[in-house]
């Protein structure tokens, strides 16, 4: 005998029934013509089995309250091809909900049309519902059945139960009273009506409905939809499908009722129930040695790739990993190169998730001169936010490299503009608006910032142009930092004497 259900997770191993991601409709030609009958295929060993028919039986599992869902694995037309309304359909099932305490909290069962496999999780899901709900709290008593048409969007509900023959005696049902409940799910394409009826199984089928909801459905179900049963349960109930038929145009037939399995026995589980605890303890344990080896081989590689030099911590703006400015680059091809420098060469590029164009400087790290200015740029322009300055955006370490990345500019540096005659030739208004644009700069460095920053190496080269012809002063590679008010004296010679 199989293991107590803690909540509804059903799954076929079989042709017909999957556990299913959510994945949208699709029209697939059904083999049973869109009527089809399981009854009886409740297996209760925990192990899938073939019947004459060529049918597999429904398997359960036990888990600790959630949520999960069934459903038939070919989508069902619902809708004529003439008129594009909904069909007449029907479906009739037999289901049981056991609870082991007086108090249940948020238990339920609904079988579902849906436009989607999977749990409902989106509001845009086309989908009809009829749900069994029952709660039994100390200030709460719920039991109920609805109607629930795309999310609440319509709704309707009554208690559940059955009305006599005579029409007017109301006989209540408790749903989790763990006795199997057969149900009718009926739409009328004539009456545009939907018709919910239920009744213990040892008695006929009542004959008036106990919900009826009047509304066309062609509005909210597709062509095709899917057809299946979602439960929600707490680890002290129990969900059981016992039978299924269903119609997809016109009238149901009847479950053989003879063929349905009995409900699960506690005496007959408790051989299932040493081995569940068993094969628990050793996928437990497995699970924690394949985490532990996991922890250990994530920090070995976390901190080969992230070692971080004490320089890093003080200065270090965005760090960016080898592998984006890799992807960005193109794998630093030389269709991607834009120039080369004194200490390395420059690449244009675009960072492949958020599209944004970059420029990056490729530096030697065993030169001690491109050292100095991978230090030197992001010593300054890298906490520097100024819009005539060029803004560098990061950096990159890899063995024994170092990266720069910097804002791309379009239209270059402004020497391209200036020498070996190009083909664009600067007006005075241009050429006035670069001059203010560089000014600005030097200003905000002199004596904005909170320390005064000395360039050492404006030239034509290390002017750069957006795309509005807007002066950028980038190149920080010489600069140097001195505090306020204290004169920097220095005997080196920086820059090149060709531009000064």
């Amino acid at each position: 005998m199989s293991l107590p259900l803690e909540m509804f997770l059903m799954s076929f191993f079989c042709f017909f029934f999957i556990f299913f991601p959510m994945d949208t409709v699709s029209q697939v030609t059904d083999p049973t013509g869109g009527q089809f009958s399981f009854n009886g295929y409740l297996y209760t060993d925990g192990v899938a089995d073939l019947n004459p028919d060529g049918l597999f039986k429904l398997i359960t599992s036990k888990t600790q309250g959630g949520a999960g869902q069934v459903l038939y694995q070919f989508p069902q037309k619902f809708k004529n091809s003439r008129n594009y309304t909904v069909s007449s359909f029907s479906t009739t099932f037999v289901f049981a909900i056991t609870a082991t305490s007086k108090t249940v909290a948020g238990c339920g069962l609904s079988f579902d049309i849906s436009s989607t496999k999977g749990l409902k999780s989106s509001a845009s899901n086309r989908s009809v519902s009829v749900e069994f709900h029952t709660a039994r709290t100390k200030g709460k008593d719920v039991n109920e059945v609805a109607v629930n048409v795309n999310g609440l969007k319509l709704y309707k509900n009554h208690s559940a139960g059955y009305y006599k023959d005579d029409g007017t005696s109301f006989v209540d049902i408790e749903i989790a009273s763990g006795e199997p409940i057969q149900v009718w799910v009926e739409y009328n394409n004539s009456a545009k009506q939907l018709d919910v009826t239920m009744h213990s199984i040892t008695t006929c089928k009542p004959k008036k409905p106990l919900l009826s909801l009047r509304r066309d459905l062609s509005p909210y179900l597709l062509e095709y939809m899917y057809v299946g049963f979602t439960s929600v349960g707490s680890p002290t109930s129990s969900h059981y499908i016992l039978g299924w038929n269903f119609n997809n145009n016109g009238s149901v037939l009847p479950i053989a009722l003879s063929r349905l399995p009995k409900l699960p026995d506690e005496k007959d589980r408790s051989l299932s129930r040493k081995i569940l605890v068993i094969s628990l303890s050793l996928s437990a344990f497995t699970l924690i040695l394949v985490l532990v080896f996991g922890a250990v081989f994530y920090l070995k590689r976390k901190k080969f790739l992230e070692v971080i030099e004490d320089w890093e911590v003080q200065f270090g703006p965005h760090r960016f990993t080898y592998k984006d400015l890799f992807i960005a680059t193109k794998g630093f091809k030389n269709s991607e190169l834009l120039g080369r420098g004194g200490f390395g060469k420059v690449f244009k590029g675009v960072l492949p998730l958020s599209s944004i164009p970059i420029a990056v400087k490729k530096i030697s790290h065993d030169s001690r001169q491109g050292m100095r200015e991978f230090l030197a740029e992001i010593a300054t322009i890298g906490r520097l936010r100024h819009p005539d300055l060029v803004r560098l955006l990061g950096y990159c370490r890899r063995k024994g490299e170092l990266y720069l990345v910097y804002d791309f500019m379009p239209k270059g540096s402004l020497d391209k503009f200036l020498y070996n005659q190009p083909n664009q030739v600067l007006d005075w208004s241009q050429r006035f608006k670069i001059i203010k644009d560089v000014a600005s700069g030097l200003c905000y460095l002199h004596q904005q910032w909170v320390q005064v920053i000395i360039h050492r190496d404006i030239k034509p080269a290390n002017i750069l142009l957006d795309e509005n012809m807007n002066a950028k002063l980038g190149d920080f590679g010489l600069a140097k930092l001195c505090d306020q008010g204290i004169d920097s004296q220095s005997s080196n010679v920086a820059g090149k004497f060709i531009v000064l």
